[in-house]
């Protein structure tokens, strides 16, 4: 009789184990509900409050209600965090195919390349592109036809050209590789249930991404390169004779730029601004005034692929000192003329103070003060000491925080930061700001990757169908039990027992 209950009591703590192990997917269905309910009523009341909102807007105000309500509290995030994730065909999600830009990583390999470096690897790019070859099988012929020896500007030169074709196709497959891992660790710090990584030829990478249907969120997630860099940004005093030089060198001759300034008032308004266009070319399109003091930009959205190719004239960069360059915010998140959306325009060092190197933890959290979302970060005790000396230097001048090449933050130094912390806000939302986290704390990819396919996926089976299944399930299972009784009476209902127990585990 003792060994009955023995067994009793274990199975009895077993099916408690089961069901609270289960409970978390019963809570975190309560709480989507819940949450679908409250953005519906908070939905209905912007509208009504607001009825001319744009939809960015609207979805700007919707993100901040779900990250309250999905961040604010603890146990929805245990919640989610422990529940049963479903696959691909349950939720569906996204199915990407990515290509290690090995083109760029040969590019970082070289030393002191030249005109014919470049012109051959674009060239061995774009072969590539059209077969199976790799880039730099190509380019290392394309060399030797050129009787260019490899170590001009690969290895050293007592090396022969087979030793360095053998180191640099390691190494151009070893990136492959750890972008993977780091693809890998990305997706893992996620929280992606059952996600499929597969490498592809020499250079492709496929994944598939169960529950990410957000085509931005999956792209920042894996494309994302983690370089982090930390910029000074240059004094109006030396930003403004750069803007000056840039805006006579795009001076057309047959321009207005003689019309004097007194006369512009008096012409008529479409022509006005196209003459103020032409005058001031660069000012019109970047939105810098000399007489608020401030040397950065405001670009607006629509602008700011004209300002990207002003830029890149040849004639422009020749005015632009070699140790400065223009980077634009990572995000439109200002206002210009009539409210439309702006970037903004940073000149800035182009050589970093310091690097992402030196962080070691990265944690997305909102801002005591304000309740933004930010990302702190905390640095190594090389990194630390570093930061101390860069900030003690540089008190009261602006600090931009520059991620792949876009600047998240540009604050002014107040005072010495000895702790080695810092932060990177920004962030339209709190799930942004832990995107960044993640790949922040999943390190730095070795090449950039680009998406040659994407698609989103739909669930193979849906929401309708999962619904008739669940309901078939459980009448044939009733059907069965009752039958299962009736006919092999004591034994028939034992089998049910275990039937249920074996569902619950």
């Amino acid at each position: 009789m003792k060994e009955v209950r023995f067994r009793l009591f274990i199975i009895a703590l077993i099916v408690l184990g089961g069901l609270w192990a289960l409970y978390p997917t019963y809570q975190d269905y309560q709480n989507t509900k819940e949450l679908k309910e409250i953005v519906a009523a908070a939905e209905d009341s912007i509208k009504k409050a607001n009825p001319k909102i744009t939809e960015r807007e609207l979805q700007d105000n919707i993100n901040r209600i779900e990250d309250n309500f999905l961040v604010g509290n603890e146990s929805v995030r245990e919640a989610r965090d422990k529940r049963i994730k479903l696959g691909l065909d349950l939720q569906g999600g996204m199915y990407l195919v990515l290509e290690v830009n090995t083109t760029k990583l040969l590019e970082k390999l070289a030393k002191q390349p030249d005109e014919v470096y470049n012109k051959l690897l674009a060239e061995a790019d774009a072969e590539a592109r059209q077969g199976s070859e790799n880039v730099f099988s190509i380019l290392a012929r394309k060399l030797q036809e050129n009787n260019i020896r490899l170590s001009r500007y690969f290895g050293n030169i007592t090396q022969e050209d087979s030793e360095i074709i053998s180191e640099i196709e390691e190494q151009e497959s070893d990136a492959v590789s750890r972008a993977m891992e780091i693809i890998r660790n990305r997706v893992d710090q996620y929280g992606v249930s059952e996600p499929i990584i597969q490498k592809q030829g020499s250079r492709r990478v496929v994944v598939q991404l169960p529950g990410v249907s957000k085509e931005e969120e999956a792209k920042r997630l894996l494309q994302g390169r983690a370089l982090l860099e930390f910029k000074l940004v240059k004094d109006p005093e030396f930003a403004f004779p750069v803007v000056d030089m840039i805006n006579q060198t795009l001076l057309s001759k047959d321009s207005t730029k003689n019309i004097a300034d007194s006369l512009l008032a008096n012409l008529p308004e479409d022509q006005q601004i196209k003459a103020i266009q032409e005058k001031y070319p660069f000012f019109f399109y970047t939105g810098i005034d000399r007489r608020n003091g401030i040397a950065d930009g405001l670009v607006l959205e629509r602008n700011k692929e004209i300002v990207e190719n002003l830029l890149k004239k040849p004639e422009v960069q020749k005015v632009i000192p070699e140790n400065v360059e223009f980077v634009f915010s990572a995000k439109a998140d200002r206002k210009g003329a009539e409210g439309q959306s702006a970037y903004t325009l940073y000149l800035v060092n182009k050589a970093p103070e310091l690097t992402g190197g030196v962080v070691v933890d990265a944690q997305a959290t909102r801002d005591p003060g304000t309740g933004e979302p930010v990302v702190s970060m905390q640095m190594n005790a090389e990194g630390a000491l570093e930061w101390a000396r860069i900030t003690g230097a540089n008190v009261q001048k602006r600090c931009a925080v520059i991620l792949d090449g876009k600047v998240y933050t540009a604050p002014v130094i107040n005072e010495k930061i000895p702790s080695g912390s810092s932060q990177i806000s920004g962030s339209d939302s709190f799930e942004e700001a832990k995107l960044l986290q993640i790949v922040l704390k999943a390190g730095a990819l070795p090449a950039p990757v680009d998406i040659i396919e994407e698609r989103t996926v739909g669930p193979s089976l849906g929401e309708d169908s999962i619904r008739s299944g669940l309901n078939a399930s459980w009448i044939g299972f009733l059907l069965i039990a009752i039958f299962m009784i009736f006919y092999y009476k004591l034994s028939g209902a034992v089998a049910d027992i275990s039937l249920i127990f074996n569902v619950i585990f």
